[in-house]
């Protein structure tokens, strides 16, 4: 039997008897205790001296700082818990800059110095860490040699415990910060960015007479996309393995042609898997609302409830953590990369985002009649115009490699950044800006056509499904970033540009309410000045037709189609001055994340295009001669054309591969230039042995193929 046939056995053996027998019973409600593994307020009133709890919560509620004397008393708590739970270490859980988390475990276990052990956590052990900060991208903001840095405890997101078969861990979510004081993670600025937006937002309230709301959160959704795919098809593919997706593959003869998968009945092993990831995120907070299939086959998609925008990035990260870590116990591997089979639909996350009150209003929300919503309008004009003055920061905010493959394909928005308004609200922009806004009617219903169907409330706007920012009625969905990527930086720059944008309108309406206009005489004016300047990046149509790619040039609209194109947007002067203006990155942590950026985009390509090179002149390039030769063994007169295909196409690969060779003998670089060699020279060496390589896969013998096939490991689950 064939290796590869051997493989789709192994892989359709499954049975939920076999490896994931003795597991929770997840039928049982008390095994689904949603929060029962989350350090969360409901526990913190049950334990904590209601004197300490009513200072935690004026830190939560309103940024005050903790007071040092009573993080003794937090933390003892703590320790209780966590040991009560299993816990042995405890951790502090951070965002360095590589894009996903760290931690450095600590036991809460010491020497008692008799022969017998104590357990220890204090107050300095809760509030700081010093991981050794040295081998952490920084960008040049700190020296190689130069190992200290901090991690500050972040109260504002709960500690949970992380179950493992053999333990648990208590993480502890904190920031990373060099000794210097300047950020080194992703929650800095997204702290920040969530602290300048309130202050703008409160200000804009007042001016529309509210005087009870004390300060503006922002929330988010992330839909999280990924596929499964049987972990004996992973470890036979060694591209897989090093980079996240495949580096060769031919379209298979079946795809999702046929739309088949796309919310089609989960299969028993799959919905198995999603429910036990479903049951862990439970367990530490994590809101999980919505599961199914994706378009792709073995595509899948996890969504969460909204939540605080600091909270819901940890909990994304979580997810994205368990979705791997869970996937094994099914024999699976969870893939995020955003386009891991060529040809195939890719991965992203689609990041709803919404702002609203701690009085619980959400301010994106029209009511029945938005036209007599003057403070809705305002938000959604500073909205606007914050999308359009820094739509090339928003492009810079989701670059990435994996990014360059899906952006602008029939599966994903293009690197034009756009925004969809509905055909309601976008008619009630043009007469606003026409000078005889008109109230409006009422919502209208949809009748099925059969009696036993009930009538509908209809939408005052369909959803554009190919829009990179999207207003979907009461939020706004920004469309376009990456699958892997953490929704920390792309929500900082939501935040912080919506900031500049509402500090600036409010500008305008005191200046004209200064003058001796009220607000309701004020307000059409300032809304109609900003719709006017910034409304060329508004579009309701198709974004993946090349027509709309003209207008958008037309408009002037940037399209930044690859990520050597788009990070330079970070370190622009516009971009220094709106984060410098807003208080959430200086030039040099803009700086030190825009070389960040660029070092990890050419790493990132440079390991794939050597794996590919390897994979070529090892796996496949063999397989090949192989097969010429068994061709060659039938004799001189025997199917003497099919030996001259293989032949010429095994010396079209011959010379991709030593292309691709002298491409990976880069020059000596580093920062955007090296991107852009990497962009220009190695990728399209990649592609070339990559089409050499998938025209052999279709010729050679099954049972000489090296890799497994994509009609394989997309369709055996």
């Amino acid at each position: 039997m064939a290796r590869t046939s051997e493989l789709n056995l192994t892989a359709a053996q499954w049975s939920p008897n076999g490896g994931t027998l003795g597991r929770t019973d997840l039928t049982s409600a008390s095994n689904f205790t949603f929060g029962q593994k989350v350090f969360s307020p409901a526990l913190q009133r049950q334990r904590l001296p209601k004197t300490v709890l009513q200072q935690l919560h004026r830190t939560l509620d309103n940024g005050e700082p903790l007071a040092p004397g009573l993080a003794d008393m937090i933390a003892s708590t703590m320790r209780e818990w966590a040991l009560e739970n299993g816990a042995t270490h405890f951790t502090h859980w951070f965002q360095p800059l590589t894009g996903s988390t760290a931690e450095k475990h600590d036991s809460f276990f010491s020497d008692a110095g008799d022969g017998t052990a104590i357990t220890d956590f204090s107050g300095k052990d809760l509030i700081r860490g010093e991981p050794d900060a040295s081998s952490f991208p920084t960008g040049g903001i700190r020296s190689t040699f130069e190992a200290r840095g901090y991690t500050a405890w972040d109260p504002t997101s709960p500690a949970f415990i992380l179950d493992n078969p053999n333990g648990a861990v208590l993480c502890i979510p904190t920031a990373f910060t060099s000794w210097t004081g300047e950020a080194l993670d992703m929650k800095i600025p997204l702290l920040r960015s969530m602290d300048a937006l309130s202050r703008a937002g409160i200000r804009a309230l007042r001016l529309f007479g509210n005087e009870s709301a004390r300060r503006i959160f922002t929330t988010i959704g992330s839909e999280q996309e990924y596929f499964l795919i049987d972990e004996a098809y992973y470890f036979a593919r060694p591209d897989l393995v090093s980079s996240g997706r495949t580096l060769f593959g031919a379209k298979p003869a079946k795809g999702h042609e046929l739309d088949d998968h796309y919310f089609g009945s989960i299969p028993e092993r799959v919905l198995a898997y999603m429910l036990d990831v479903e049951r862990q995120l439970a367990k530490i907070g994590v809101p999980i609302k919505t599961r199914h299939n994706e378009v792709a086959p073995a595509q899948y998609e996890i969504a969460p409830i909204f939540e605080n925008t600091n909270v819901g990035v940890d909990h994304q990260l979580m997810t994205m953590q368990l979705l791997k870590s869970v996937a094994r116990s099914y024999d699976f591997v969870c893939l995020l990369h955003e386009k891991p089979f060529a040809g195939v639909n890719g991965s992203g996350k689609h990041n709803n985002w919404s702002m609203g009150t701690d009085l619980g209003e959400n301010l994106f929300d029209p009511g029945d009649n938005p036209r007599q919503n003057l403070q809705f309008l305002f938000m959604c004009t500073a909205v606007i115009q914050a999308v359009n003055r820094h739509q090339g920061l928003l492009r810079a905010a989701i670059a990435g490699p994996g990014q360059d493959h899906r952006l602008g394909a029939n599966e994903a928005p293009p690197a034009i950044i756009s925004i969809f308004l509905g055909s309601e609200l976008g008619e009630i922009f043009e007469q606003l800006e026409k000078g005889n806004l008109t109230g409006g009617g009422e919502r209208a219903t949809m009748g099925l056509g059969t009696a036993t169907l009930p009538e509908l409330p209809k939408d005052t706007g369909d959803r554009n499904r190919t829009s990179p920012f999207a207003f979907t009625g009461n939020k706004f969905e920004f469309r376009a970033v990456g699958s892997s990527d953490s929704p920390s930086f792309p929500n900082t720059v939501l935040n912080t540009i919506a900031a500049e944008a509402v500090s600036d309108l409010c500008d305008k309406l005191e200046a004209a309410m200064d003058g001796g206009s009220s607000l309701e005489e004020a307000l059409p004016g300032v809304l109609r000045e900003s719709y006017a300047a910034n409304k060329q990046v508004v579009f309701n149509g198709d974004n993946y037709s090349e027509e709309w790619h003209a207008e958008a040039e037309r408009r002037g609209l940037l399209n930044l189609r690859t990520t050597p194109d788009a990070l330079p947007q970070l370190t622009s002067e516009r971009t220094v001055e709106l984060f410098g203006s807003q208080g959430v990155l200086s030039e040099r942590e803009l700086e030190a994340r825009f070389e960040v950026y660029a070092e990890q985009y050419a790493t990132k390509v440079n390991i794939e295009a050597e794996t590919a090179a390897s994979i070529a002149r090892t796996m496949l390039l063999p397989a090949a001669v192989r097969h010429l030769a068994m061709l060659q063994a039938t004799g001189e007169g025997v199917l003497w054309e099919l030996k001259e295909e293989i032949g010429k196409k095994i010396e079209t690969f011959v010379d991709a591969i030593q292309g691709l060779d002298d491409a990976n003998r880069h020059p000596d670089g580093e920062g955007i230039e090296l991107a852009e060699y990497i962009r220009d020279t190695v990728l399209p060496a990649m592609e070339g042995v990559r089409t050499a390589g998938d025209a052999l896969e279709r010729v050679v013998a099954d049972d000489l193929w090296p890799l497994p096939k994509y009609g394989e490991i997309l369709h055996i689950r």
